[in-house]
């Protein structure tokens, strides 16, 4: 999970560089951020050294990611955008909340913490990377994205409460996400804004 997780944020992230028109390094930059800073949080709150700084082939798995959003900005127009980048994207969403729920799981925390852990794991990248971008995490008001990882970590502590195997139970989580994810990029699902929901009314001068 943690090797697709990799290769498809780091993916994700440089062609978000590439959009920008940063340069090689930059693209680098961003694309190695978005696939390790959820998972190096993760690590540190749960007290570990970061795996990233462990072992190279993490890095080398990061690096594989940012060669293929350069390879698919020859082919492509806009690779951001395109259905390769998306589905890998909600594939390294899924991976990510997976691993997430896993090491969470294995370091003994109750259920809020298995669900946070597997959320951070899974869009904290993705929210580093914005930042990079110089703009506001989209997580946090647009898309139905971040909440796809709520409902996979979710699905995986009810599976383990019901003493399913690790196998299923890390599949179903995995599935839940990533099947979410595509469901709302295609019928376009966003969660409600409070002025959405009558809650908050714009000012008026």
């Amino acid at each position: 999970m943690n090797t697709i997780g990799l290769v498809a944020f780091a993916l994700v992230g440089s062609a978000k560089g590439i959009r920008e028109e940063f340069d090689v390094f930059g693209i680098g930059v961003v694309g190695l951020v978005t696939a390790f800073g959820g998972g190096a949080t993760r690590d540190v709150l749960i007290g570990r050294t970061p795996l990233a700084l462990q072992n190279l082939g993490e890095m080398g798995l990061g690096i594989l990611g940012v060669s293929l959003a350069l390879g698919l900005s020859v082919l492509l127009e806009s690779p951001d955008e395109h259905p390769i980048t998306l589905v890998a994207d909600a594939v390294g969403l899924a991976a990510f909340a997976t691993a997430g729920s896993i090491v969470a799981t294995e370091a003994g925390v109750n259920a809020f913490g298995v669900v946070a852990v597997a959320t951070i794991n899974a869009a904290g990248g993705g929210a580093y990377a914005d930042v990079l971008l110089d703009r506001s995490p989209f997580i946090l008001f647009d898309d139905f994205y971040a909440s796809c990882a709520v409902l996979g970590g979710t699905t995986y502590w009810l599976l383990t409460v019901a003493g399913v195997s690790p196998g299923l139970t890390a599949g179903g989580c995995a599935a839940m996400t990533v099947g979410s994810r595509l469901l709302a990029v295609n019928y376009g699902w966003e969660l409600p804004t409070a002025q959405m929901l009558g809650l908050a009314q714009k000012r008026v001068d």
